[in-house]
């Protein structure tokens, strides 16, 4: 292992950075340490440099891309951010670690890797992609390996409000809003605007409340179970062949060819809603003739919770047989660190890639295109708010 300690400068203060990053980069202080936190908030920006011992806080990202001293990025900022900053990271050589989605939109997405194939040092993305770095998916794809054929695979993603883990985490993250400017707000809302009128090919005034819900909950929710998919079912359905929305809940159908049987097709059902129930029901099944399989998530904001495999057959005695395997205690968010160092110091590979994310922003286009007509209609009477929230 080397000893080279990445320098590390963090943009975006909230839920994610003070409950997972932030701690875990302190965990993996022989590999890590954070220098400077940014944030739009300069109050929470100094709670975190407080709490954390991160020698800066700003508001200026460019304070980070400035820094000679600063290694590695972080980007975890709302998803209007993504791409600018991503790119200006890029563009002064720095490797960046870029929390998922990559971004909202197919046209953000290749700016973002046409400044990647520009950028100076060797300078790559990883898109933190967390549940394809968990010890157990290695387990599950072993298993799904030995089902032969597949008939049926089902991705869910059903989750309780994140604030009722978030409030048992034990990291009592402090948000703050009331130094914000109108100005970055404004901002804000503009670049969502223009990124979500991309996305859906449309003229960002025309969009209706429910659109604009969807693509934003594909980016904060959807797009875990859908990279996921397309990693243990060999790439991105042939199709999507239907899709449903009621009241923010989501169903839809994709079609896959058999890697075993290529003529042979199956289909693979999404689920993705957020309710009011204190659970995470979050998992992959595959489900072949004499076997199915199960990798089952659960909450990354308590840390250490396990991520099982379920294995349910048909056994050589005829009789219905259970098997649970768990591989690691640790996280996905210690492991998905470890790989991104090992990326950066030794030139490892990245998986979870700028080009490999695209893949998800092309499906979920496919995914737009069969959104239902009657939720695209804006209805003056219609006064369902836009809730750009999800985790």
């Amino acid at each position: 292992m080397s000893s080279k300690i990445l320098q590390v400068g963090v943009i975006g203060g909230g839920d994610v950075a003070q409950i997972v990053h932030l701690p875990t980069f302190m965990f993996l202080s022989s590999l890590f340490k954070v220098v400077t936190i940014c944030d739009i908030s300069q109050k929470t920006a100094n709670h975190c440099r407080d709490k954390f011992k991160i020698p800066h806080a700003t508001t200026n990202p460019d304070d980070i891309f400035n820094d000679p001293a600063i290694d590695v990025v972080v980007i975890l900022t709302s998803d209007e951010y993504h791409a600018p900053y991503t790119i200006a990271a890029l563009k002064v050589g720095k490797n960046v670690l870029l929390e998922k989605p990559m971004t909202l939109s197919l046209q953000a997405g290749e700016e973002i890797i046409d400044a990647e194939t520009k950028a100076p040092n060797n300078t790559r993305v990883f898109v933190g992609y967390m549940r394809r770095y968990a010890p157990s998916l290695q387990a599950f794809k072993r298993e799904i390996a030995t089902i032969g054929k597949i008939k049926y695979a089902r991705v869910r993603d059903i989750i309780g409000p994140n604030a009722y883990f978030i409030g048992q985490s034990g990291a009592y993250p402090q948000k703050y809003y009331d130094d914000i400017s109108m100005e970055a707000s404004e901002d804000r809302k503009t670049r969502l605007a223009v990124l979500l009128g991309q996305a859906w090919g449309q003229e960002p005034d025309s969009l209706t409340a429910a659109q604009m819900d969807y693509c934003c909950l594909l980016g904060s929710l959807g797009s875990h179970g859908i990279s996921l998919m397309r990693d243990v079912l060999g790439g991105l359905p042939e199709s999507v062949l239907a899709l449903t929305d009621n009241a923010r809940w989501y169903t839809t159908m994709f079609e896959y060819r058999n890697g075993t049987a290529p003529d042979d097709r199956f289909t693979c059902v999404y689920e993705m809603g957020i309710d009011s129930v204190p659970r995470f029901d979050s998992q992959v099944a595959v489900y072949g003739e004499n076997k199915s399989v199960t990798i089952c998530y659960d909450t990354p904001f308590v840390k250490g919770l396990g991520i099982t495999v379920e294995i349910d057959e048909l056994n050589e005695h005829g009789e219905k047989s259970h098997r649970s395997l768990q591989t690691s205690y640790e996280d996905a968010y210690t492991a998905e660190l470890k790989e991104w160092y090992e990326t950066v110091v030794f030139g490892k590979e990245v998986k979870t890639s700028a080009k490999d994310a695209l893949n998800d922003l092309k499906l979920f286009r496919m995914m737009m295109d069969k959104y239902p007509d009657h939720k695209k209609i804006k209805d003056p009477s219609n006064r369902t708010p836009f809730l750009p929230k999800g985790p």
